[in-house]
């Protein structure tokens, strides 16, 4: 950590430049993201901790590169995260990725359309338990593509998005 000791009636200018400088050289990390939001695992297998260091027990083992999680929380290098089933735990940011991916959710397999319009042509069916890479979000649909191909599903048969423009 870097400390700056201000002497009274010093110039503001003058600190903000130096705030700025170490900020560019990246000694000062970036603000944290406002929580919640979706991260997904990028690691073939990843630990799910009872709290945010190595020294607690691991709770969760996940096999599942591409596993959307929800952030919940932050401390340090850990992220506190919940996974679909709302389980709750600490993953070490070395196992996480930023790129989003949805799971389809539900009892049946849904349609993946060619358009976000559910009237639109439908080119595959994607299975429950199916991960793509989410690529936008419009009201009622995301685009999510599965490998070579990509489509439209319904936002309520995916976890690993948020209501709102931002998914």
């Amino acid at each position: 950590m870097i400390r700056f000791a201000i002497a009274v009636g010093c110039c503001f200018p003058a600190l903000l430049v130096a705030s700025a400088a170490l900020s560019a050289s990246g000694a000062i990390a970036p603000p944290p993201q406002a929580q919640p939001y979706f991260v997904s695992i990028k690691v073939d297998k990843a630990y799910m901790r009872e709290g945010p260091s190595d020294a607690n027990r691991i709770k969760w083992v996940y096999q599942r590169k591409g596993l959307p999680l929800e952030v919940i929380a932050s401390f340090e290098v850990w992220r506190r995260v919940r996974d679909m089933e709302g389980e709750v735990g600490w993953i070490h940011t070395a196992l996480l990725s930023r790129e989003r991916t949805a799971v389809v959710t539900g009892e049946s397999d849904v349609s993946v359309h060619r358009r976000e319009a559910p009237d639109s042509e439908v080119l595959a069916q994607a299975k429950p338990g199916a991960i793509g890479r989410l690529v936008g979000c419009g009201k009622l649909a995301c685009e999510v593509k599965f490998g070579a191909a990509d489509g439209w599903i319904e936002r309520a048969r995916l976890w690993g998005v948020h209501d709102g423009p931002d998914y």
